[in-house]
């Protein structure tokens, strides 16, 4: 390693003032998932519910995060460059269209591979604003979504609407990619959760959604998670990246190319929102439809950032939200009904929490809430469904309402930076 990377490193590992938070061991990790998991027993138990832990919610739920969770990825490689990518939505549309376009004629892989490229296009033109011309990152990301929205539209014209079974607004079919089942473990994990026995039915239903019907891309999808905390945090190359969106002044003036280095994070950003556009045209629908995306790359954003820019708590973050999504497809107003119940239960536990803190004001509101939801859950049945429509962007805003005290984003995210600073 030279020495301006060890420098680096030396930096970016030293004591921070005031200490850190502890990070947790595999054994608390296993038992706190062991927990939500009881407690998602325990609800459905209570309500009747039976369908919010089966399998067919958990795999829906996981075809519903990855492309959420993919947006939130490359965010995360855009943001601790330093470069703010309002743009991933924009991105993500390239990415259907593109992944579709090339899809319907030249098979669902090659569509994968120009949905990438669609995407990567996309943070090509936002790193040449942001980075060389030092365009504002917000204005630019919002430019680059209205140019994607508009050119698809454009172009679906006289490609898609000239095509047999297309029109001017979706695709003609595409073919699927194929799935993956484990003979016998799926079918004996199904019928376990159909018993419905506590806690160890759940965690069939949670083991057997994994197994069933999982497609290649959400297979690559995931692996794609352990690796960019690999290449970030373990890697020369990471480190490197990961100082220019701490301080990229430092950086320079130890012989690091921030440029070079914001260039690749912003394109790798945008290929990896065009690799989630193209599994929602390829994967999840069969078909490009345009606004498919449904703000998906927005929630992505939020998913990196209730994650604290870490590639885990971006996954858990993405899973959130695809679970809260899939609720209203299987189920519907009763399932979200039974989350009343759960997020009343989660309430009672942070009163208790914000009262060993001797936080009273934040513990009476905590306590109001949650009696609220106690007794809305109580005296209903069902949900209206426009409520259970809004779910998952109620939960968007008040996962990131409750989890904002505890962020810390990259110290020159968004921060404008001109070559030769540092010298």
């Amino acid at each position: 390693m030279s020495e301006s990377t060890s420098t680096v490193s030396a930096a970016a590992t030293a004591p921070k003032k005031g200490g850190g938070r502890r990070k947790l061991s595999l054994p608390v990790i296993l038992l706190i998932i062991a927990g939500g998991l009881a407690l998602f027993s325990l609800v459905r138990v209570i309500s009747g519910a039976d369908d919010l832990t089966s399998v067919g919610q958990v795999a829906g739920a996981l075809q519903l995060a990855v492309p959420i969770g993919l947006a939130g990825l490359g965010g995360l490689w855009s943001e601790r460059a330093g470069v703010v990518n309002i743009g991933l939505e924009g991105m993500m549309i390239l990415g259907t269209w593109f992944g579709a376009w090339a899809g319907y004629q030249w098979g669902p892989w090659t569509g994968v591979a120009l949905g990438i490229l669609g995407g990567a296009l996309g943070g090509l033109l936002h790193a040449i604003i942001t980075v060389t011309f030092n365009v504002n990152h917000i204005v630019s990301g919002v430019a680059i979504t209205i140019l994607a929205t508009g050119a698809t539209r454009y172009l679906s014209n006289f490609t898609f609407a000239e095509a047999e079974g297309g029109s001017s607004k979706q695709s003609p079919r595409i073919d699927a990619i194929d799935r993956i089942t484990i003979p016998g473990l799926s079918d004996g994990l199904a019928d376990l959760q159909a018993k419905h026995w506590f806690f160890v039915s759940d965690l069939a239903g949670v083991l057997g959604g994994l197994v069933t019907g999982l497609s290649l891309l959400t297979v690559l999808a995931l692996l794609l998670i352990p690796g960019t905390w690999w290449v970030l945090w373990r890697t020369a190359f990471g480190l490197r990246l990961r100082s220019c969106g701490e301080n990229p002044i430092a950086a320079e003036s130890l012989g690091v190319n921030v440029y070079k280095y914001k260039y690749i994070a912003v394109i790798v950003s945008g290929a990896l929102a065009g690799l989630g556009g193209a599994f929602l045209a390829i994967v999840s629908t069969g078909i490009y439809q345009e606004g498919q995306t449904g703000g998906r790359g927005y929630i992505g954003l939020a998913a990196m950032i209730f994650g604290n820019w870490m590639p885990g708590g971006m996954a858990l973050g993405a899973g959130l939200f695809g679970f809260t999504d899939s609720l209203k497809l299987r189920g519907g107003a009763e399932n979200v009904h039974a989350m009343l119940l759960l997020l009343a239960i989660l309430l009672v536990a942070m009163v208790a929490w914000q009262l060993y803190k001797k936080k009273y004001v934040a513990a009476v509101i905590a306590a109001v809430v949650s009696a609220g939801l106690f007794v809305w859950y109580a005296f209903t049945e069902a949900l209206p469904s426009q409520f259970v429509d809004a779910a998952p962007y109620v939960t968007t805003l008040l996962v990131l309402a409750l989890s904002a005290q505890r962020l810390r984003m990259p110290k020159a995210d968004g921060l404008p930076y001109k070559k030769g600073q540092g010298k």
